[in-house]
């Protein structure tokens, strides 16, 4: 990221917000689309993107499923990301944390446990691409330059919020003071100068 340099891009479009589970579902009902996370990993793959040497997973482990945030009950070193993320078995984007989690009254939320393959096959669908870096950080910012934030400066607290963020002591306390404890139904929050949530 550094040092901090100008990039022009070209005229693009964007999403006023991020995919909704609604609109995901569209997709796989249109399709009959199965993401990675529902699918079985292959060995094979899993292999060929090791180090050298890694020993093979456990057969019993090559189920379907994906990382959760799950939140330890105490303070953890915050070098150590799998203190926080654990693989669930039956994880998925119908299930965000797992057999007997649902979607039904998120249907407005993000879609989560989608992977870059799952994402391009949506965007295929839905005739759209994945923004590069740049574009992303341009729309990202709502025409505002040369601030900390694409509000300004002043950063978010507990009584001036912006965004769905994690309030509190990361990862084992927040107080969920934007009202929420995970993800946030889209457009929950003010748009940017672009109009963007």
């Amino acid at each position: 990221e550094r040092p901090a340099h100008r990039v022009y891009v070209h005229g693009y479009w964007m999403d006023t917000t991020e995919v909704t589970n609604a609109r995901f579902a569209e997709f796989v009902n249109a399709t009959g689309y199965r993401t990675d996370a529902e699918r079985a990993p292959l060995l094979e793959e899993i292999m060929a993107n090791t180090p050298p040497g890694t020993p093979a997973p456990d057969p019993s482990q090559l189920v379907p499923g994906s990382l959760v945030f799950t939140p330890p009950k105490h303070p953890v070193d915050l070098h150590d990301w799998r203190q926080w993320w654990q693989w669930v078995p039956g994880a998925d984007w119908q299930h965000p944390e797992g057999a007997g989690s649902s979607i039904a009254d998120r249907l407005e939320h993000p879609v989560v446990h989608v992977s870059w393959r799952d994402v391009q096959a949506y965007c295929r669908w839905a005739g759209k691409r994945l923004p590069t870096e740049a574009e992303w950080e341009r729309a990202a910012r709502g025409g505002v330059s040369g601030t900390e934030f694409s509000w300004g400066n002043d950063p978010p607290t507990n009584e001036h919020i912006t965004s769905n963020s994690w309030q509190g002591a990361f990862p084992n306390s927040t107080t969920a003071a934007d009202g929420y404890a995970r993800t946030a139904p889209v457009a929950s929050f003010n748009p940017n100068g672009f109009g963007l949530y």
